[in-house]
């Protein structure tokens, strides 16, 4: 049974519009193909979107740490 939405799911847009070099938009996290086609997705299809954006938000965050950790251990050296 499908849940009947009474507000609008509002664009996950944050104005930054820029692509990263997957191809995601650096702001919301969305393909060029769901920023392009959003305003023609059921609500379903929309929140299925906004999933797939904080999936991708939360490996991009887990990238920066990773290599943030990384960074620092070349940059301390060794401990003796």
């Amino acid at each position: 049974m499908e849940q009947i939405e009474i507000f609008e799911i509002p664009s996950p847009c944050r104005g930054i519009c820029q692509v990263n070099n997957r191809g995601y938009c650096k702001g919301c996290y969305r393909s060029r193909d769901e920023r392009f086609y959003w305003n023609t997705f059921s609500d379903q299809q929309k929140r299925h979107v906004i999933a797939l954006c904080q999936q991708r938000y939360k490996r991009y965050l887990q990238r920066k740490q990773a290599e943030s950790t990384e960074s620092n251990n070349v940059q301390g050296g060794f401990d003796f």
